[in-house]
Formats: C-alpha cells, sequence, structure tokens
C-alpha cells in the first residue's frame, strides 16, 4: 500500500491547529463571529478595558456588573456571580480585565456569565483576574 504525503501533510496540519487553539481559547475574530451568527453558551476567554461599572443585580442570585470594551467594535457585559465567587472589590473603569465564562448573545455584544466555579462539578469553571487577583 502506497502512502500519499499530501493526506499525510493535511492530517498533519489539522491535528496541529486543533492543539493550537484549545476549548476557552477565543480571539478578537471569534468573538465577533458569535456575535454576528448570535450563537450562545460559548466557553470562551479574553480580556478587554472596563468602561462602565453598572449597579448589582439584586434579582435571585446577585450579580456584579460592569461593561468591558473587548475589541475596538464589541462591548460586552460581565456578569460575575457574588453569591458564589467574591465580589471584585475597587474595580473601576479604565482597569483592565482577564476572564473565562460563557458567552451569551445580544444585540449590544454579549454577555459573559459563569465567572466562577462551579459548586456541583457539571460546568466549567470560569473567573475574572483582576489586578493579578483570580475571582472565581
Amino acid at each position: 500500500m502506497k502512502i500519499h504525503p499530501v493526506p499525510i501533510a493535511l492530517f498533519l496540519q489539522i491535528l496541529f491547529l486543533l492543539g493550537c487553539h484549545q476549548e476557552g481559547d477565543t480571539t478578537d475574530s471569534d468573538f465577533l463571529h458569535l456575535f454576528k451568527s448570535q450563537q450562545s453558551d460559548i466557553q470562551v476567554s479574553g480580556s478587554g478595558k472596563v468602561i462602565r461599572i453598572l449597579p448589582d443585580d439584586l434579582k435571585g442570585s446577585r450579580h456584579q456588573r460592569f461593561i468591558i470594551q473587548a475589541q475596538p467594535s464589541l462591548t460586552l457585559l460581565i456578569v460575575h456571580n457574588i453569591d458564589i465567587a467574591p465580589r471584585i472589590n475597587g474595580i473601576k473603569t479604565g482597569d483592565q480585565i482577564t476572564f473565562a465564562g460563557e458567552y451569551i448573545w445580544n444585540d449590544k455584544g454579549g454577555l459573559i456569565h459563569w465567572t466562577h466555579r462551579d459548586p456541583n462539578g457539571r460546568h466549567p469553571h470560569g473567573w475574572i483576574i483582576h489586578q493579578a487577583q483570580k475571582y472565581w
């Protein structure tokens, strides 16, 4: 049996690309794609600059809320459950954060929730890093 070099090279390239893009590694173009295709319930990670602090949502589980500029054309609402994870004290407009959580589409760019550990162990853990401290 003769092995053809082109299919093997293609297979190795696909394996390499799959290995470079792990679940949760989200690029700017990935966020734009998620927004434009109106996808939701996608585990993501990324970073952005805080552009607005919102009041906490106190209905049901309490959530700390703020908006980040994830890239020049996309903002994200971060919804951080403070009944499960610690509040991010001292966060202010202009601060840089890094996050992992679940993306939910909306017409304003989307929101990120599940930025905490899952106490039941059924959902991927999320987190927020602010000023070198991890909140989860």
